[in-house]
């Protein structure tokens, strides 16, 4: 079932608070707050998209220095207050605010 995600509506431009409910595709959308009885609205936002990349797998990819560097990407650690160093990628070795 998808989950749909219903705003408040208040007086003028002013976003209200938003929460979610989990309902059929055939259920009619909601127009009131289920415990406030407050005027709601549904709001249209990005559909989540499952994919074979789980934040575990995506977390081992940003932690493989080869491997980003390989990517084309550069990545630094902070080694200090104000420094951080290269561990992979290309550019200088060590970055500073000095």
């Amino acid at each position: 079932m998808p989950i749909y995600v219903y705003e408040v509506v208040c007086a003028g431009d002013k976003p209200g608070d938003r929460f979610e409910v989990m309902q059929k595709m055939d259920e009619p959308a909601l127009t009131e707050h289920p415990e406030t009885g407050e005027p709601v609205r549904r709001v249209i936002t990005s559909a989540h998209v499952a994919s074979k990349y789980t934040e575990r797998a995506m977390n081992q990819a940003v932690n493989d220095d080869k491997r980003l560097g390989e990517l084309g990407f550069t990545k630094y650690v902070k080694s200090g207050d104000g420094y951080y160093e290269k561990r992979a990628g290309k550019g200088p070795d060590l970055i500073s605010r000095d």
